[in-house]
């Protein structure tokens, strides 16, 4: 048949051996169930970066793709469906429409409050995340349904980090839905003598504000499967364990899979 007798001998003997592609795959698999075993709401996209972060193994995307299929790894997170948009606010319009990108920190902050439920009780958890690298730059907690507190505290942390930026003149953009606190005088007349823009979503549009709207999922997911936040005894101190977590150590996809303070800090604003 014209060939060699090594040539022959050498392809018996790897028969039944994995080839060093399949040997990789077969790797990657079990690197990626390790990680989703941490991780259950990550999908295949932050499951490689954090391979990626750990090992300093370059692997496309695709590839992981293909190994999360055959091993049948998926992310466990709650997927949402489209609402059709509502009216805008008659008091502050919605000045972003949907235009993200910030060139600066402190010149568009998304605020929202989300529900969360921990040993049969729920509480609120309002967040003001900075869209330049969505880092969360102020977080409360509350037991009290309605409870204001919170949104005036993260406002507080906000004006202390305007009050440091002194250099900064340009106006911060701070954009919200139409929530009662948010809607109200008192709210506005604590900031108005900063340089602060107010900007809403129209009535019942989460995907007027898709950046806090998508974390607030994400978030609640990764504290849920990744964290047992069920069954903490502390959620204030989880929760800042959390905050500290998703700034210096979490992945973004859309940072290039680094944090968001290592985000800042390589653009010269850290």
């Amino acid at each position: 048949m014209g060939i060699n007798r090594s040539g022959y001998y050498k392809w018996v003997s790897r028969i039944d051996k994995p080839n060093r592609y399949e040997q990789n795959r077969e790797l990657l698999t079990s690197l990626l169930l390790e990680q989703h075993k941490i991780h259950k709401s990550y999908g295949y996209h932050r499951l490689s970066g954090e391979i990626r972060k750990n090992t300093g193994w370059l692997f496309s995307d695709n590839l992981a793709h293909k190994c999360c299929k055959a091993a049948g790894i998926r992310s466990k997170a709650k997927r949402y469906k489209y609402k059709k948009p509502g009216e805008e606010s008659i008091i502050y319009p919605n000045l972003v429409d949907n235009h993200w990108n910030a060139s600066r920190p402190l010149e568009l902050v998304v605020s929202d409050m989300t529900c969360i439920r921990n040993n049969g009780k729920l509480y609120e958890w309002t967040l003001f995340i900075d869209t330049f690298n969505n880092e969360i730059i102020s977080h409360a907690l509350s037991s009290y349904r309605g409870d204001p507190s919170p949104y005036y505290k993260c406002l507080d942390e906000l004006k202390r980090r305007l009050r440091k930026a002194k250099e900064q003149k340009a106006p911060l953009v701070l954009h919200t839905d139409q929530g009662s606190i948010y809607s109200s005088r008192a709210f506005a007349r604590a900031h108005e003598q900063y340089n602060i823009i107010r900007s809403m979503s129209r009535a019942g549009t989460p995907t007027d504000n898709p950046i806090i709207e998508s974390l607030n999922g994400w978030i609640k997911a990764e504290l849920d499967l990744d964290f047992d936040m069920k069954h903490t005894k502390s959620l204030p101190k989880l929760l800042n364990c959390y905050v500290h977590y998703f700034n210096f150590e979490r992945l973004a996809a859309a940072l290039g899979y680094k944090s968001p303070i290592q985000y800042k800090a390589e653009l010269g604003f850290y």
